[in-house]
């Protein structure tokens, strides 16, 4: 899944300590599966793992509406009372989500997020799975 854990686990950070706001920070698969995390409770983490595999395809298949784009997910971004949620692309099979309190700028969040996945996308693929198997 991800390789040197380690050195991942510090870009989190670096991204958490970055944008003022942020509440969690989940790396998933494409199937919902969480990955890794940074701040907030882990089952919170997994729920929003699961939700997010939802949103990509949903995310997606309105891409696919739309003549002039390629039908890939970059971002989706929510804005709700108190807070905003962020879910990026992060390579092959593995997306970046984000739950954020008021403080944070909507503009320095992807920005932020866009640098990250640049950063460490490589680690943040997510090999397919069949029957909970890798392929």
């Amino acid at each position: 899944m991800i390789q040197q854990r380690q050195n991942f686990d510090w870009l989190l950070k670096e991204l958490y300590n970055g944008v003022p706001g942020i509440e969690m920070i989940v790396v998933l698969s494409a199937d919902g599966l969480r990955i890794a995390r940074y701040a907030g409770d882990p089952d919170a983490a997994d729920r929003v793992a699961a939700a997010c595999a939802g949103l990509q395809s949903l995310a997606g298949a309105v891409a696919q509406e739309i003549p002039s784009v390629d039908g890939e997910m970059n971002l989706v971004m929510i804005e709700m009372d108190g807070g905003y949620f962020y879910l990026m692309s992060a390579g092959a099979n593995a997306y970046l989500a984000v739950l954020a309190d008021v403080r944070c700028e909507p503009g320095r969040m992807s920005a932020s997020m866009r640098d990250l996945v640049v950063r460490i996308g490589a680690h943040l693929t997510s090999p397919p799975r069949r029957n909970g198997q890798t392929v």
